[in-house]
């Protein structure tokens, strides 16, 4: 067996709960600003940010939520977020975090699959949340910024006296967050990372990135996605550095946010990248302060990652993870860059490439597919044994579905996927689950999907469609818009007379990408 250990070396794990890891980096800052809200100027300082994730887990304990609840978040980068989050870990609870941008049908399949029973949201997503309520175990809604009529709970209600002590639980074992993942054959799975996933993956961050007190992020990244929630809600404030949130991603308002708080390190996507390094709107502003780029999420060229250094005079570097691996694996420190690669693996971190027909391993210089085992890998699928079962291999790798190479020097370059999961601007839309979708729609008999590559997004969901009537594209989109997140919904939609097929009735998606 050929193992790439990684040249970072090893860390120590700390036996403690997420939230416990949190507090080192809080603790003993006092008034110092933790987190700024970026729209509104909002401050929030350490110790109220301990003190209101205390409250959190105290108001949800002696409502009998916690310890033992599920708590699903549905909510954008507000300062709220990490306090709901952390209340729920520091009371011995699970938190499931779900886009905000899904549908309620999505919604609904997240609570119910998570067993979530109370679900915190905003009052621009309160509809959508109360049809995704209906007919769920999930009880209790909680409007965060008031409003919310027929019984709803606002932040307030959810306040309580202290809980001083961290809820004991097995941090080994304990599921903390239950992230979902699209995998290539259905609806998403949930991710079960425990407690010691977050705190190792966050103490190997900490070792590879270097992140100082002085440190200022801008965090458009949601927090519900495992980039912004370990890298920025989790390591960025474990390291006593400052996040400034925002909602979405809005361009000008990211630029302008970067000059006034005089931001020092940039996490991005390739889409963002790309903005960065070409629109002129950057011109306007003064991004001076900045000293580090991280393009993360998905692969990003070369020539971008060099372009947006160039343009910042910064360092521009990526790094490599995935929902499954909470999520970092790999990162290009400062001193020895590659563009093009996602950097070597941080510490405690072992990787393999094998020979996906095979199952060979393969030595440096060789493509084959990624495996990866350290601490940092999930604890398996949430009722998914199978998925479970298809993703680790004995011995505690996990199977990544990404084709990638390792240099002499254990740099790792991602060169193609096995995997069928189309990338859109960072986020993973599952071809089987939009091609449920078209098929559910009467009158289509037949569908695929697949990714079409852009400069911007990434790929682009490109639809197939079979149909067995008189159906326009009008009524596929509209059919769609009810049924899947934005993201998700095809670009564009091709009839055609038949889905190409094997033997076996798995669609031949490389004769349908020659098509394109």
């Amino acid at each position: 067996m050929a193992i790439f250990q990684s040249r970072r070396g090893s860390v120590v794990v700390p036996d403690q709960s997420v939230t416990q890891l949190l507090f080192e980096g809080l603790a003993g800052r006092g008034g110092a600003i933790a987190i700024v809200d970026g729209p509104s100027g909002r401050m929030v300082t350490a110790e109220d940010l301990m003190a209101r994730i205390k409250a959190v887990a105290g108001g949800l304990t002696a409502r009998g939520v916690l310890p033992g609840g599920t708590i699903a978040i549905l909510a954008p980068n507000i300062p709220e977020y990490p306090v709901v989050f952390h209340g729920v870990a520091w009371g011995g609870g699970t938190v499931t975090t779900i886009n905000p941008t899904y549908t309620a049908p999505e919604i609904r399949h997240q609570l119910e699959d998570a067993g979530a029973v109370m679900l915190v949201t905003i009052s621009m997503f309160e509809e959508s949340a109360r049809e995704a309520m209906v007919g769920t175990a999930c009880q209790e809604l909680v409007v965060l910024d008031g409003g919310g009529g027929d019984g709803a709970l606002d932040m307030n209600d959810i306040l309580g006296e202290e809980l001083p002590e961290q809820a004991p639980g097995d941090w080994a074992e304990d599921v903390v967050v239950l992230p979902y993942s699209s995998g290539t054959t259905g609806k998403p799975k949930g991710v079960m990372l425990t407690h010691r996933n977050l705190v190792a993956n966050v103490t190997q961050g900490a070792a590879a990135s270097e992140i100082t007190p002085d440190d200022k992020a801008i965090a458009f990244l949601p927090f519900f996605h495992i980039y912004g929630m370990t890298v920025l809600m989790n390591l960025f404030l474990n390291q006593s550095a400052t996040i400034i949130t925002m909602p979405r991603f809005d361009l000008e308002l990211y630029l302008r946010l970067i000059q006034e708080h005089q931001a020092t390190r940039l996490y991005i996507v390739p889409p963002v990248a790309l903005a960065l390094a070409k629109h002129p709107l950057v011109e306007d502003y003064d991004v001076s302060s900045v000293t580090q780029i991280v393009s993360g999420a998905a692969p990003l060229g070369a020539e971008i990652e060099a372009a947006v250094g160039a343009r910042f005079g910064a360092v521009s570097v990526q790094a490599y993870g995935m929902t499954e691996l909470s999520p970092i694996s790999h990162l290009t420190g400062v001193d020895e860059i590659r563009h093009g690669s996602s950097g070597q693996a941080v510490p405690s971190t072992e990787c393999r490439i094998v020979d996906p027909e095979t199952l060979e391993d393969l030595p440096a210089g060789m493509e084959g597919e990624l495996w990866i085992r350290g601490p940092q890998v999930m604890k398996g699928y949430l009722n998914n044994p199978d998925a479970t079962a298809e993703t680790m291999a004995e011995g505690g790798w996990l199977r990544t579905g990404d084709l990638a190479e390792i240099d002499e020097d254990g740099f790792m370059f991602i060169r193609d996927r096995l995997k069928e999961l189309i990338k859109y601007k960072g986020f993973q839309v599952a071809p089987a689950e939009v091609e449920a979708a078209l098929c559910a729609c009467d009158g289509v008999t037949d569908a695929a999907v697949i990714g079409r590559n852009d400069a911007e997004a990434g790929e682009l969901p490109i639809a197939f469609v079979v149909t067995a009537g008189s159906i326009d594209e009008a009524t596929l989109r509209s059919h769609c818009e009810g049924c899947l997140a934005s993201y998700k919904r095809p670009v564009e939609y091709r009839f055609v007379d038949n889905v190409p097929k094997s033997a076996s009735g798995k669609i031949l998606r490389r004769e349908l990408r020659d098509a394109l």
